[in-house]
């Protein structure tokens, strides 16, 4: 049983519900019951669901509850086996301080072809599928990956996006881009987002690139998929923990360079619902009762990305 145009519409419904239940905390400045409010109910949403499906991106480890953990079982049984990458709240600080760009975002894939990705940053770079393939590269120098960039979109540097997370470990990049006059989207948190607005020109991002979440990378590559676009990653391993880790999850080269091909494979639904206004979509809205959600969704097969409306009553 593949992955079908109907699960589309429940996978919706879970981030829809995730969002939602933590839509009451946003701006009262308590990031953790607004995580635990959008984790319980992505919970619960994905175990009504006939799948049989394991946690292969979460929020932490057994230990760590009330997390999605990885390796957690969920779903209420079925013929269809998949592997489930989730962040029921990206943007947890955006929630408490009433910031924009708060989603609740998963992806699911047939089991085995979603990257099991450690807790770890990782280096990533990523841009439209309008870009040749072999013009940008992560193991390029910052001037090359923009020169080619510019030459491939006949753009001057000056004319240039770049987004990246504004942090310092980025200091010498910024820097650089901006010895070469080249536009910077900085933003503060929230790299699923900065990944994905290389899929639109409407965004105005040309590359996006930087050190983030080796498990935000993963779910940002797993909608870049449906478009197209290009991805490259390299996990960044800091202490023997995280080796350790790693290695027990099958990763023996600690410095290969995924392609988006090794990180995704075969069909994937990817659903990122908004819960303050973002670039990507609007935050939930509640009238007469209801709330109304914006959910950014791929499918890969049916080459669907697009952004649904949906109406919910529900008791938070």
């Amino acid at each position: 049983m593949a992955l079908n145009k109907e699960l589309i519409d429940k996978i919706i419904r879970v981030t829809s519900h995730a969002a939602i239940s933590c839509h009451r905390f946003i701006g009262k400045n308590d990031k953790n019951s607004a995580d635990k409010a959008a984790t319980d109910a992505m919970r619960n949403e994905i175990n009504k669901l006939k799948v049989n499906g394991e946690v292969v991106i979460g929020e932490g480890e057994l230990d760590e509850a009330p997390m999605l953990f990885i390796g957690e079982k969920l779903g209420a049984g079925g013929n269809l086996n998949i592997d489930i990458a989730v962040d029921p709240l990206e943007g947890t600080n955006f929630v408490a301080k009433n910031l924009p760009g708060a989603l609740s975002v998963i992806s699911i894939a047939e089991k085995g072809n979603l990257f099991n990705a450690p807790e770890t940053y990782m280096d990533k770079l990523a841009v439209s599928n309008k870009i040749p393939n072999d013009a940008t590269d992560l193991d390029f120098p910052l001037k090359k990956n923009i020169h080619n960039l510019a030459d491939s979109l006949n753009k001057d540097i000056k004319d240039v996006t770049v987004c990246l997370l504004n942090r310092p470990r980025h200091l010498k990049i910024i820097e650089q881009l901006k010895q070469m006059n080249v536009k910077m989207k900085l933003i503060s948190d929230g790299d699923i987002s900065g990944a994905l607005m290389v899929t639109d020109e409407k965004y105005n991002v040309d590359i996006f690139l930087g050190i983030g979440g080796g498990p935000e990378g993963v779910l940002a590559a797993s909608a870049i998929d449906t478009y197209g676009c290009k991805f490259q990653g390299r996990f960044l391993f800091n202490n023997d923990k995280d080796i350790s880790r790693a290695k027990q999850m099958g990763i023996k080269d600690l410095e290969k360079k995924y392609n988006l091909n090794e990180i995704i494979k075969g069909d994937s639904i990817f659903c990122a619902t908004g819960i303050t206004n973002g670039d990507l979509v609007n935050g939930i809205n509640f009238k007469d009762n209801k709330y109304i959600t914006q959910t950014l969704v791929t499918h890969k097969s049916s080459n669907i990305s697009k952004i649904v409306i949906r109406e919910d009553t529900i008791k938070t």
